[in-house]
């Protein structure tokens, strides 16, 4: 899938999505990543196992994602280079996002 396809399919990502590759800057299983999104979020997203498995499958079909390794019954999942270029879309998406969202925040105070 050419890159434009990619971020046409996941830009605006998901908060599941962005979350999900958010917790690949080091290689982790599927568990691993839902712990880690748990931690960093203060418990506030908690994901399912069926929409994690999900979306990983997903990812992994796009070349997003690609798995590291196969130990015992679990796969550990990377980003690819597809999948930075496509966080750093979605990184500068949302900063701009903050960055309006501050400029006006008092108003709605």
């Amino acid at each position: 899938m050419s890159f434009e396809k990619i971020k046409k399919a996941y830009l605006p990502m998901t908060e599941t999505a962005f979350y999900i590759l958010l917790s690949l800057t080091e290689p982790r299983h599927g568990y691993g990543i839902i712990k880690h999104v748990e931690e960093i979020t203060d418990g506030r997203l908690i994901l399912g196992s069926g929409t994690i498995y999900g979306t990983l499958t997903k990812m992994q079909r796009d070349d997003i994602i690609t798995v590291y390794a196969d130990e015992k019954r679990k796969k550990i999942y990377e980003i690819t280079s597809s999948g930075k270029m496509l966080m750093r879309e979605e990184i500068k998406r949302l900063s701009e996002l903050h960055k309006n969202a501050k400029e006006v925040e008092g108003y709605f105070a």
